[in-house]
């Protein structure tokens, strides 16, 4: 046995003493590692909540074991899931209760201690327990109650230390936009806490009481701040708000839930034979719910097909796949052309917006209150409205934002939508087909009425001339059916075949080819070149520059469902220091990747045009780190980038680094970690890691070494591809760069110095010698021959930040 696999054994064997529990559930035993309560009402376990992404979760028991679309309760590690394989919930003979990824690293723990017998139960009422196992005194050390989600059941309670918070969607469990909680007026409020801003809705924020503002008729003087929802359809909170269901009275099983639409709903029913009902919701106009739809946008409410938001006239989708992120305007209307004969102001009948006013100003009339919004730089637009209050006057409600918008028949006022005056604007609202602004031409035909229709009409002649009809209606229909299927399976019908869902799943957007090409001008600028393809920059529909990497044609028979299920998991990595993708095109034999834009291209470029100080380095150096252990430890799957190079990491005007072309990197499946095979060797002379060679195994220890030679050639300022010239007595050779520096440490360090004898010249001595020394041996380190000894990169980051905070 060798030194270091006796090393690794003693490690697992401290660990396993330190940490050794007493009971323990598995996530690769999802049906039998469960906890179930007495009268099997509730189970908790492990709950899959996406792509080998699992949450430990209480939800209501369901009469099928296979778990899909169970009613959860209670998450704990909502926002940070754990891997299909090694994840564990323990519960240690210290007394705590954690939550371990496959890397074993805690992501969720109860925080508890006791030197006890302990017990972790699960009660018909869905609390899950952690109590010490006395008989004369059960003393309870932590309960589930106590940390709410979403979820309020009978017998549990909101407190002032207590809130529920939404989740994201319907199939995203992580936490969403939207708190129900206590305010400091001891009030129950709702509140929308978006990305950019934030705004109480519930109760109307513009009504007022004795005690405080948009409380109604709330008190405001009970400071215990508690509520609670009963079997029986009531909830009560100490504000003196009281709710009941429309089914109350009657003994159900309930819960009362902060939907990830941001209303608080109460569903009943029966039994797990049944459905769950809606018995009652906090608010009744969902358009008044802030957030719904974002700015520039309205949200209007049809009973039949439900809530629906749309753009502005002159404003567009900034994403057409979620109206959260609302418009922009599809027109430019600064200060400088903000005048008097530049604008022009739509009515938009019974839209109101809510909140970012500039002020209001009473008694004005329309000409006063439009030249207010005119001479204002920031105005968007204004209200208008008469109110009999206050005796009976017009109000003016100048705006700077449009936020919160809907349209409403209820509502009597008008806004007026500040707009640029040009004449395609005017043939722009009339057509506009959102439903919000739409101008009915007045130039319209009407249909007369001849008087001898109105004459009496022969009813036999009019059954045969029905059914002749009907009978030729059919066989028409009959037709087009049958050219539908003809023409569709005539066209492409490998869209059927080659994983055409797996693009809807995707979450982001498909380009045509031909929406590509037109992008980049016949892909005629080119930024960059790689193994996979080259790239090209492109500017796209909706203005935004982008960088189009098109990849080499795919081969006959190619399955172009592999490539999108790549294309699905890659896309859904997200990191800081990981480039984005903005979606993709898959037609015929074209592979295409869209991502965004760096403006300050890739870290060769900068590192030839000496721009990179040694404080940019050194941030680079650990940003692409903290990228790769990304890729290598956090996401949920496992991916090697397998071509890390100066060319593969971007920078953007902040020069933050971002990891580019992983789209097509080696995806390990972690049900198959030791038979990481490669069809072929991937990367660049003078990057690659020995292991390619010699054809050893491939694992993420590949991207740890080409990472240390890009952190040699940022101190440096050598490249590894080119050797470096030394003097050997008379002749002239050339030597890696991995060795050289290798040399240079083992001289230097007899003479205690050496890192001097390294450094770019460029940098002078602008730079900080014990942290470039550090940075020094971690890429020395990095670039051993044994893959073994090397660093994993979340090591690497863990000694750069600990160097940090060290020196700070």
């Amino acid at each position: 046995m060798s030194p270091s696999q006796i090393f690794f054994i003693l490690l697992f064997l401290l660990f396993h003493f330190h940490h050794s529990s007493s009971f323990s559930l598995s996530v690769e035993n999802l049906e039998q590692d469960i906890i179930v309560s007495p009268k099997r009402i509730f189970t908790a376990g492990f709950y899959p909540v996406g792509e080998n992404a699992y949450s430990f979760a209480i939800w209501f028991t369901q009469k099928h074991k296979h778990l899909n679309n169970a009613t959860i309760v209670w998450m704990a590690n909502r926002d940070q899931p754990v891997n299909g394989k090694k994840s564990t919930l323990s519960l240690l003979k210290t007394g705590n209760l954690i939550l371990t990824d496959a890397a074993q690293s805690i992501v969720w723990s109860t925080n508890t201690a006791s030197s006890k017998p302990l017990q972790l139960s699960l009660r018909d009422t869905g609390n899950l327990i952690l109590q010490e196992r006395n008989n004369s005194n059960s003393i309870i050390l932590w309960q589930s109650f106590d940390f709410p989600t979403d979820t309020l059941l009978p017998q549990q309670t909101l407190t002032r230390f207590t809130k529920l918070i939404s989740s994201r969607s319907q199939t995203n469990y992580s936490s969403g936009f939207y708190k129900l909680f206590f305010d400091n007026d001891n009030i129950l409020r709702l509140l929308y806490e978006g990305p950019k801003v934030s705004s109480v809705y519930w109760p109307d924020p513009w009504t007022t009481s004795n005690g405080a503002a948009g409380s109604g008729s709330r008190s405001t003087y009970n400071s215990s701040r508690i509520a609670s929802l009963d079997s029986f359809g009531s909830f009560t909170s100490s504000d003196s708000f009281v709710f009941t269901t429309s089914d109350y009275g009657t003994l159900l099983q309930r819960r009362l839930t902060l939907d990830h639409d941001g209303n608080v709903r109460v569903y009943s029913r029966k039994g797990e034979e049944q459905s769950w009902f809606v018995s009652g919701q906090f608010r009744q106009q969902p358009c008044f719910i802030h957030g719904v739809c974002g700015p520039n946008s309205t949200c209007s409410n049809d009973p039949l097909t439900g809530r629906k938001c749309s753009c502005l006239p002159g404003y567009v989708w900034i994403n057409d796949q979620d109206g959260s992120q609302g418009c922009k305007p599809n027109f430019e209307l600064s200060c400088s052309n903000k005048s008097r004969d530049a604008s022009q102001f739509l009515a938009l009948d019974h839209v109101d917006f809510y909140g970012y006013d500039y002020g209001f100003y009473v008694n004005k009339t329309y000409k006063e209150c439009e030249e207010l919004c005119v001479d204002l730089c920031d105005c968007v637009g204004f209200q208008y409205t008469f109110t009999v209050d206050y005796g009976g006057v017009y109000w003016c409600y100048p705006k700077i934002q449009l936020l919160n918008g809907h349209r409403s028949q209820s509502f009597l006022g008008s806004f007026y939508l500040r707009l640029p005056k040009r004449s395609d604007f005017v043939d722009e609202i009339r057509i506009q087909e959102n439903g919000v602004g739409m101008v009915c031409s007045t130039n319209r035909v009407e249909k007369l009425e001849r008087e001898y229709l109105k004459k009496k009409e022969n009813g036999s002649l009019k059954f045969m001339l029905w059914f002749a009809g009907g009978l030729g209606g059919v066989e028409l229909l009959g037709f087009f059916l049958v050219w539908c299927f003809l023409f569709r399976s005539s066209k492409n019908s490998n869209e059927d075949n080659n994983g055409y869902v797996l693009a809807a799943a995707t979450g982001f957007r498909r380009f045509n080819y031909s929406e590509l090409k037109q992008a980049t001008k016949g892909f005629s600028q080119e930024i960059g070149c790689g193994a996979g393809g080259k790239v090209y920059k492109g500017v796209l529909s909706d203005n935004r520059i982008a960088a189009i990497k098109r990849l080499h044609e795919a081969h006959h028979g190619e399955s172009e469902s592999e490539f999108l299920a790549e294309v699905n998991i890659i896309g859904r990595l997200n990191h800081m220091n990981l480039i984005g993708m903005w979606g993709y095109c898959a037609e015929g034999k074209h592979r295409l990747l869209v991502y965004e834009y760096m403006e300050k291209g890739t870290l060769a470029d900068n590192l030839s045009s000496n721009e990179l100080d040694w404080g940019k380095r050194y941030n680079i150096a650990l940003g692409t780190a903290k990228g790769l252990a990304y890729l290598h430890e956090e996401c949920l799957e496992w991916v090697l980038h397998c071509d890390i190079k100066p060319q593969n990491i971007l920078v953007d005007s902040d020069y933050q680094p971002k990891v580019a072309d992983f789209g097509l990197s080696k995806l390990l499946n972690r049900d198959d970690l030791n038979n990481s095979n490669f069809s072929r060797i991937r990367g660049t002379r003078g990057y690659m890691a020995p292991e390619w060679v010699f054809n050893s195994q491939i694992t993420s220890k590949v991207d740890v070494y080409s990472y240390g030679v890009v952190v040699l050639e940022m101190i440096t300022g050598k490249s590894p591809t080119t050797g470096i010239q030394i003097k050997d007595g008379e002749e002239l050779c050339h030597e890696r760069l991995v060795t050289w520096v290798r040399e240079k440490r083992r001289k230097g360090i007899e003479v205690g110095c050496w890192v001097e004898q390294i450094v770019d010249p460029a940098l002078g001595s602008n730079y900080d010698v014990k942290k470039m020394e550090t940075l020094a041996n971690v890429a020395l380190d990095c670039v051993v021959e044994e893959k073994d000894i090397r660093p994993t990169m979340s090591q690497v980051v863990e000694r750069l930040l600990s160097h940090d905070e060290h020196n700070s």
